[in-house]
């Protein structure tokens, strides 16, 4: 049996090679400062890249919010996460809530976002964060730093124009206006909505269909993806030789190929 990592403000489960994180504050909206979320979300990140287990990797909130991204009481204070002089606060900053987009951009497997609820700033960065977004209709999503006068500290701005163009990431961005889930859509910030009772059981559906595919040739394809966006053509070409070669190496492929076979066989 598979042991899962210790978190404390999240939950964790692993069932036919898809794990599902819940944030689990729902006292505080599940924000990610102010909480143990930022140490958990990490954790959960590096423990999928060690455990074989694990093929898809699914993100969803517990209660009526999927984030609402920083504690904007301990803003007010002063306090937490937002304490200290300038070069404190940026310190806090990298060894804080930084630590989440590093750690998500380095995850191996597809992850899924399930919106469940309003997320906000740096909720709605984290979800941004995630290989594909599925939003309950009541989901709500705002970059909303410059409402409160701070920028996106935790890499919003790099992932948004990323997933829908730079135009219409930077009038998010600087009227910090907030778009209910039909418009994400539109947007193509979310692939789909669906009612909130069906987030979940459509979430968990895209999931199994991903874990369902061989396991090694998944997290080659999902680093492929990634890599396409930074490399020239030709060099990227020579790394997908590379690693198709590993691919027809792996007995998971012999497996998917004689599955083929027996099917057509069938017909």
């Amino acid at each position: 049996m598979t042991n899962l990592p210790q978190l404390t403000d999240a939950l964790l489960t692993l069932e036919d090679g898809v794990a599902v994180l819940t944030l689990n504050r729902h006292d505080l909206r599940n924000a990610l400062t102010g909480s143990n979320l930022i140490d958990d979300i990490v954790t959960t990140a590096e423990w999928v890249n060690h455990c074989q287990d694990v093929s898809v990797l699914v993100i969803t909130g517990a209660g009526s919010a999927f984030s609402a991204g920083g504690n904007v009481r301990d803003m007010a204070n002063r306090s937490g996460d937002f304490a200290g002089d300038p070069a404190e606060c940026a310190e806090r900053y990298r060894k804080g809530i930084q630590r989440i987009p590093l750690a998500m951009q380095a995850v191996e497997v597809p992850v899924i976002a399930a919106v469940n609820g309003p997320a906000i700033g740096a909720g709605f960065d984290l979800a941004n964060m995630a290989d594909i977004r599925i939003a309950a209709d009541s989901a709500k999503f705002g970059e909303t730093f410059l409402n409160l006068g701070i920028i996106p500290g935790d890499g919003g701005a790099w992932f948004m124009q990323r997933l829908i163009g730079y135009q219409r990431a930077f009038e998010l961005t600087l009227t910090g206006r907030i778009v209910d889930a039909a418009e994400a859509r539109e947007l193509g910030i979310v692939m789909d909505v669906v009612p909130g009772e069906e987030l979940m059981p459509a979430a968990l559906k895209m999931a199994n269909k991903m874990a369902n595919q061989p396991p090694k040739a998944t997290r080659l394809t999902k680093r492929l993806m990634k890599m396409a966006q930074r490399t020239e053509l030709k060099d990227f070409l020579d790394i997908c030789a590379c690693f198709q070669g590993m691919c027809h190496n792996e007995p998971e492929h012999l497996d998917a190929v004689n599955r083929m076979l027996e099917a057509m066989a069938r017909k």
